[in-house]
């Protein structure tokens, strides 16, 4: 029997909610089938459509739980990196899965490629709408205010905030305006280069592609991840090769 490659997977922006139940399949299955095999599983960001505090009781939020649980008891170390829809999730919940939280920005050795990962809001600096919006809700004191807050508030809060962020997404789609959701072309390599890094991975903008770029005169990569919302999406990263996947939600 052949022994699998050394390999670590990635993935980002799975928007988990109760009214998707094909994505939390899916997840389930890459989980069982993928995850299983790797020497680790990076999430970065986003994994629920919205985090409301690790005293969430709805049944989705244990289902997760005990599934990252098992796969982090099976061997396979789990990390997460905070999205703009999860930004709150705590130190309570991470335990329940088992996983390790990182800081916004991370400098990992993937086999001997130091890489940045990171979720990729930081880097879409033309939308500055959502820039205002994002230096607010990381400060720690308005996250400690918003974590004390009645769950029902918090509930409220969460629908709030979901209606507003689809149509700030329309809003700029009317405009023909795609571009400004994207990264900013000149922070990406100032970002890699502050990090003494050739390799990125990132999710947040929903757009997966391995894009070229040069970064102090030398060639760099830069790993966008895929949203679940239509198909799963993953990156695998072995000693020779990285690898974007996509797989059919019903598949």
């Amino acid at each position: 029997m052949l022994t699998p490659e050394a390999h670590t997977l990635f993935i980002a922006d799975l928007h988990l909610a109760a009214d998707r139940p094909d994505i939390t399949a899916a997840f389930m299955r890459f989980l069982q089938q993928q995850a299983i095999h790797a020497d680790a599983l990076y999430i970065l960001g986003d994994l629920f459509e919205v985090w409301i505090g690790d005293d969430n009781p709805e049944p989705l939020v244990a289902e997760v739980a005990a599934a990252l649980h098992e796969l982090s008891n099976s061997g396979v170390p789990v990390y997460f990196i905070h999205g703009n829809r999860d930004f709150v999730l705590r130190d309570a919940y991470a335990k329940r899965c088992g996983m390790r939280l990182l800081p916004p920005q991370q400098v990992i050795n993937l086999y001997g490629t130091p890489t940045l990962i990171m979720h990729g809001d930081s880097l879409c600096t033309l939308d500055i709408a959502y820039q205002k919006f994002r230096k607010w809700w990381n400060q720690p004191w308005w996250q400690w205010l918003l974590l004390r807050t009645p769950l029902s508030y918090r509930q409220h809060l969460a629908r709030k905030a979901r209606a507003k962020s689809a149509k700030h997404k329309q809003q700029y789609i009317n405009q023909t305006a795609p571009q400004i959701m994207d990264v900013t072309p000149d922070e990406v390599p100032r970002v890699m280069a502050n990090a003494g890094v050739l390799k990125l991975i990132h999710g947040h903008t929903h757009r997966p592609a391995v894009h070229q770029l040069s970064v102090n005169g030398q060639n760099a990569e830069r790993y966008v991840l895929g949203d679940w919302y239509t198909q799963s999406s993953y990156l695998t990263v072995t000693a020779n090769h990285w690898q974007l996947h996509f797989t059919n939600l019903a598949d």
